[in-house]
């Protein structure tokens, strides 16, 4: 596999524009804000007049007037979906324990009807014009990105992993679990090379926000992090400060809702581990003039 890597901007970069006031904070026990895959009692995806549903042991298409197409049986729990150029890649979850955990396979679907063009391995999916999926997966020995044409074909793979971002290219969150963790957020070029960009602190770090312009915000160990898409960065917020020795007791969360943001920071009681000390901030978000 290849795994060359190339400096991006690294500390030197300019900034990418935006800003950020904190309008409020308020701290309370309560539920710590699990970062869950996101959950939805509509369709996974949509393709014009198609949709495609998950329910446990099935992947469903039915079009706007409910009618279904197809329907492709398997012995998992979808999750996510994805379509491109006549093609529909569906990530699942196993529905028991398996050497891979609760790792279902990812099935790469014909969108016409519905039968199977090549069963893959990866936990999350991203999808580019021209039916290019990619799939990255880590644990296990793993902590890689693979490239797929719209036949199941590895075209590429990167040593990276963790949150997609897709647009101008693929960009990577990273999430490495590792303490000192070697994470950042980079840039996927073709031939399997890795452009790093700035380093984080956290190992897990929770999904980001991206905005309009293609700039990503990330909470990570209690400051949100600002990445344009030239890896450029910087700092919008300290909210507080997270101890590299007790990273395992804080659960983090960044949303956004207008020209809102919401930060959340939860720490657990290292007494009781099931009491958890949750710091919310309201930050108001300020586009480059």
């Amino acid at each position: 596999m290849p795994t060359p890597e190339q400096n991006g901007p690294g500390g030197q970069a300019p900034s990418p524009g935006w800003r950020a006031t904190v309008l409020d904070h308020v701290a309370a026990v309560g539920e710590p804000p699990y970062d869950l895959r996101p959950r939805t009692d509509g369709p996974l995806a949509r393709r014009g007049e198609l949709r495609i549903h998950g329910a446990e042991g099935e992947v469903r298409c039915t079009d706007d007037t409910g009618r279904t197409r197809w329907a492709h049986r398997c012995e998992a729990r979808p999750n996510a979906a994805y379509v491109s150029r006549g093609r529909v890649l569906v990530t699942t979850d196993s529905l028991r324990y398996t050497a891979w955990g609760f790792l279902g396979p990812a099935l790469l679907l014909d969108l016409a009807d519905g039968h199977l063009v090549a069963e893959l391995r990866g936990d999350r999916g991203a999808v580019l014009r021209g039916g290019r999926f990619f799939l990255g997966l880590e644990g296990y020995g793993c902590f890689d990105t693979w490239e797929y044409d719209r036949d199941g074909t590895e075209v590429d793979a990167w040593r990276s992993f963790g949150h997609f971002v897709t647009g101008s290219g693929i960009r990577v969150v990273e999430q490495d679990r590792r303490n000192p963790t070697r994470s950042r957020v980079v840039r996927l070029l073709p031939g399997g090379v890795v452009e790093a960009g700035p380093a984080l602190t956290d190992p897990t770090v929770p999904r980001p926000v991206v905005l309009e312009d293609g700039t990503v915000l990330v909470i990570d160990d209690g400051l949100v992090r600002a990445v344009g898409r030239g890896l450029e960065h910087t700092v919008l917020a300290e909210l507080t400060s997270v101890p590299p020795d007790g990273r395992h007791r804080y659960i983090s969360a960044l949303r956004r809702e207008g020209d809102r943001l919401t930060a959340i920071v939860a720490e657990r009681d290292p007494a009781d581990h099931q009491r958890h000390t949750v710091h919310t901030w309201t930050l108001a978000l300020h586009a480059p003039a």
